[in-house]
């Protein structure tokens, strides 16, 4: 056998993963609820029609063609405008860059970052890439602590136990995937100040940015004076984007201390040659046109958000928190005596209630005995899985 890479083999993504098992019920000609993965084009969402007409135009007036690697200056300079306006950032055209979604900008920053043997500080639990990228360049992620009973909101008495001589950069996931989590301002600011404190920059990934129900996001973009700050961003959740594959990340860096990894990032956005032409096109229809479609899709999000908290927490059992931001729910197991842990919770619900979540653990650090959830679908689907959730348990503790 021709060996692997243990690089490669060592990648898990359990929101991906769980889908495995689900499949093989599925050729069975069973009807499984996929609560799994946080895709709104898969429900009632689509990207508004100015980006759409956007994209088909830049098609036929002929935008098939390689673009800059570090992204067109029509989109980089909407980009510039757009954070203006959301975060009152003060950024050029040479501070944005294109990339193939937020994971591209993760792989490129993390690559630029990281030697075998450093470590970044992320968010636990955390988007799977946080830890997966990290250990793919030979680094060690570092998971610091978020408190469940304050809403998630990251201890950063914890992150300064982490911080050592290898650490080269703070990640921050707000609003939050998994737990829906929006970060106060107060705690941003703290985290910048400890930044400071060990001369590291900070990563800060806003795709939810728009996404929130009570309170509203800030950017640590807006908050620094001397910190380094990457801003990561992009089409897929709050424009819908998400088979397009396309985002963006900016530098809040006023004393150009992140020049040479600026220039790293450069030279691997070049090998990888451009992120998608006409998608650009569309992207600057959408960042710089109307937003009205947000206000009646935040409003169906919100509706089932309610629903889906109010319903959890009626089911035996299980309790969560209410997310206040994102589209997503992360429940506790409060029962754990009949299975060996969460994944095996999850697969549980799966093959006998015919719902699929993604089990908590998957997310690391804080995340074991819980499950994520999303709640994109409509109101009846979601009680679909609800109903079928809480006979599962009434089932299983009684016995």
């Amino acid at each position: 056998m021709i060996r692997a890479s243990q690089r490669a083999m060592g990648i898990e993504y359990a929101i991906r993963d769980v889908v495995l098992p689900a499949r093989e019920l599925e050729k069975r000609g069973i009807n499984v609820i996929r609560l799994n993965i946080g895709d709104p084009g898969k429900f009632d969402f689509q990207p508004p029609e100015h980006m759409k007409e956007a994209y088909c135009r830049a098609i036929r007036e002929g935008h098939n063609y390689y673009g800059p690697s570090e992204g067109l200056p029509e989109m980089r300079k909407a980009v510039v405008e757009r954070e203006k306006r959301k975060n009152g950032v003060d950024i050029g055209v040479e501070d944005v860059r294109i990339t193939a979604a937020v994971t591209e900008a993760l792989q490129l920053i993390f690559g630029a970052l990281l030697n075998p043997g450093d470590n970044i500080l992320v968010p636990g639990p955390s988007y799977p890439p946080y830890t997966g990228l990290v250990k793919f360049y030979a680094g060690e992620p570092r998971e610091y602590r978020t408190v469940e009973e304050e809403g998630w909101q990251p201890e950063v008495d914890d992150m300064r136990k982490l911080i050592d001589d290898r650490t080269r950069a703070i990640a921050v996931i707000n609003p939050n995937n998994p737990t829906g989590a929006l970060y106060e301002k107060k705690t941003l600011k703290a985290i910048l100040d400890l930044a400071g404190e060990h001369d590291l920059p900070v990563i800060s990934d806003e795709i939810y940015d728009l996404m929130t129900y009570e309170g509203k996001h800030v950017s640590p973009g807006s908050l620094t004076s001397d910190v380094p700050v990457i801003v990561m961003n992009g089409m897929s959740k709050v424009y819908f984007a998400t088979g397009w594959r396309l985002g963006y990340f900016y530098y809040v860096d006023r004393e150009d201390r992140l020049a040479q990894v600026r220039e790293a990032i450069d030279k691997m956005a070049r090998i990888r040659l451009c992120p998608n032409t006409p998608a650009q096109f569309a992207a600057v229809a959408g960042l710089t046109g109307p937003m009205d479609y947000l206000r009646e899709y935040m409003a169906r999000l919100k509706e089932r958000r309610d629903y889906i908290y109010r319903r959890l927490n009626e089911i035996p059992g299980i309790s969560t928190t209410k997310p206040r931001g994102a589209f997503y729910i992360f429940p506790r197991i409060e029962e754990r005596s009949l299975w060996k842990d969460d994944r095996d919770f999850v697969l549980d619900v799966l093959n006998e209630a015919h719902v699929l979540f993604v089990h908590g653990s998957g997310f690391g650090r804080g995340g074991e005995w819980h499950f994520r959830a999303v709640f994109l679908p409509p109101v009846e689907v979601l009680e679909k899985a609800m109903e079928s959730l809480e006979a599962f348990m009434k089932k299983k503790l009684s016995g």
